[in-house]
């Protein structure tokens, strides 16, 4: 159980209720906090006085007021029309980040919402139903209007939703999962779907996966410096503390760490000075990744505790149309993140490169026995530079696009929810080449026969990986792919970072 305060969630919190399944619960202090915001809307409902969101229209309709009697259609009616969503539904664990939150910025009490809009919410998210949110069509300001739109019109017996893994409609997957239908007040609309959740939550597992992405890129590292007899002398701390970036000198400890006892790597001798970029640079290459991740995550944190729909309710009473909804703030980290997560992938495409190519390995080409007879390896290497090379166009920044909407009122905008999808395709593409690389380097280990005496982490990860894969024999060519599998889902699942960590501790700063 995960208690919600609108202040103290955490990333790992964000996981444990996206993909692990736990259910949430109010924190006494933020239901008071949604109290006492929502007795400021009623009494402007009841003053009849005119306020933006709460009986006017939206965005350049905000001059055109709205009577008290028509308030829940104007509610309801700004759902339905703001759901504009299109393309394949997002994940369940990401609908369910997006849920918890959205419910934790609500907490804050600055969104002048009921108690009992917030508890359904709640009660939809710890009864498993999945509202269908098509992933794109959203701007990043005025935050996520057409996703969350998707997200809020089961509630309203509206839309469609998931419920024990069944797509049916909203209405129908509320009532099996014995939740009630509600009408909403006023204001309550733009509280629930104007804001930078659905780029936070897609940005937030993003995040999360790229720092267990980063130590096992070190892992993919080491091993293939396991495999060409690498000169070690390049991870000593003091060369590291004269250039103290945090990244770096994590990455140097890590692949000391990963090594340790390694009865294959080697100190720097005259006849072998230095090794390639690819392996003596890994503490200033993975580094970089680590720090713009690390300062990702620091944005991350601050924003699931955030206020950011419109207007904000002041706890003094005031009511101000400001623009806290805006996902710049995220939508240049989501950036930095696809970068720094296809760095990831292009390091490792060119170490796989080195470990099939006989000229750089020394090994027969492409790790088969039969060259010619056999392809052996020889495109999986292809399907790695493809990937890393459809980063580089989905690296792009989002974050510099803007193209006006509202009939010019909203006319900057984020695009920063195109940015967190981007980073996070980035990032499954990169995990591929890294388990491309671990799986090359384990094949090379064996035909080197130097499969004992490893480093104390890169031997628990050679162990681990041999017990999902067997070597390969290639005396005829395999379906390759169900193998590679095999590696993509235990770097997917964290079992093999799990394994390694129980030999060694690694850290990304």
């Amino acid at each position: 159980m995960v208690k919600l305060d609108g202040k103290s969630l955490t990333l790992e919190q964000v996981v444990e209720v996206a993909r692990q399944g736990a259910k949430v619960e109010l924190d006494q202090t933020a239901i008071e906090a949604v109290n006492n915001s929502r007795k400021i809307v009623d009494e402007i409902v009841e003053s009849k006085r005119v306020v933006y969101g709460v009986n006017t229209g939206f965005g350049s309709l905000c001059r055109v007021s709205i009577s008290a009697e028509d308030t829940a259609q104007l509610q309801e009616n700004l759902i339905r029309t703001h759901a504009t969503g299109f393309g394949e539904p997002f994940k369940k664990d990401v609908v369910r980040a997006i849920i918890l939150i959205r419910i934790n910025s609500l907490l804050k009490g600055n969104s002048g919402i009921r108690l009992s809009t917030v508890e359904a919410l709640i009660n939809m998210l710890n009864a498993d139903v999945i509202p269908h949110i098509p992933e794109k069509g959203s701007l990043g300001a005025s935050g996520d209007l057409a996703p969350l739109a998707h997200m809020v019109l089961p509630l309203l017996g509206l839309g469609k939703a998931y419920y024990e893994g069944e797509l049916m409609s909203g209405r129908e997957a509320m009532e099996k999962a014995g939740q009630e239908i509600i009408t909403l007040g006023a204001k309550e609309g733009l509280a629930l779907i104007n804001g930078t959740t659905v780029l936070t939550a897609v940005g937030a597992l993003a995040t999360y996966d790229a720092i267990e992405l980063l130590k096992l890129n070190d892992v993919a590292g080491a091993l293939s410096l396991e495999v060409h007899n690498g000169i070690h002398d390049a991870f000593k701390e003091g060369l590291h503390t004269i250039r103290p970036h945090a990244g770096q000198l994590a990455t140097a400890k890590n692949m000391r760490t990963l090594i340790e006892g390694s009865q294959h790597t080697r100190p720097q001798t005259p006849e072998h000075v230095q090794d390639a970029y690819t392996l003596r640079c890994i503490p200033q290459i993975h580094g970089a990744s680590k720090d713009s991740v690390a300062y990702v995550k620091e944005k991350v944190e601050i924003e699931i505790n955030a206020v950011t729909d419109n207007p904000i309710i002041t706890h003094d009473g005031d009511v101000i149309s400001g623009g806290n909804f805006h996902g710049e703030p995220m939508a240049q980290p989501f950036d930095f993140l696809g970068i720094a997560v296809a760095e990831i992938g292009n390091v490792s495409e060119r170490r796989v490169e080195r470990l099939v190519n006989n000229q750089l390995s020394g090994l027969p080409s492409f790790l088969v026995k039969h060259p010619g007879l056999n392809s052996g390896f020889m495109i999986t290497q292809y399907a790695c530079a493809a990937l890393a090379s459809e980063n580089k166009i989905l690296a792009h920044p989002a974050s510099v696009d803007s193209i006006p909407s509202c009939e010019n009122q909203e006319d900057f905008v984020s695009m920063g929810t195109i940015a967190a999808r981007t980073a996070a395709e980035i990032l499954e593409n990169s995990r591929r080449v890294v388990a491309t690389e671990i799986m090359a380097a384990c094949q090379a280990l064996d035909l080197k026969e130097q499969t004992s005496g490893l480093g104390k982490g890169t031997q628990a990860a050679y162990d681990f990986v041999r017990k999902q894969v067997d070597f390969i024999e290639l005396d005829k060519d395999i379906e390759i792919y169900d193998e590679l599998n095999k590696v993509s889902a235990v770097l997917e699942d964290g079992s093999l970072l799990k394994a390694v960590e129980e030999a060694v501790s690694l850290d990304i700063q």
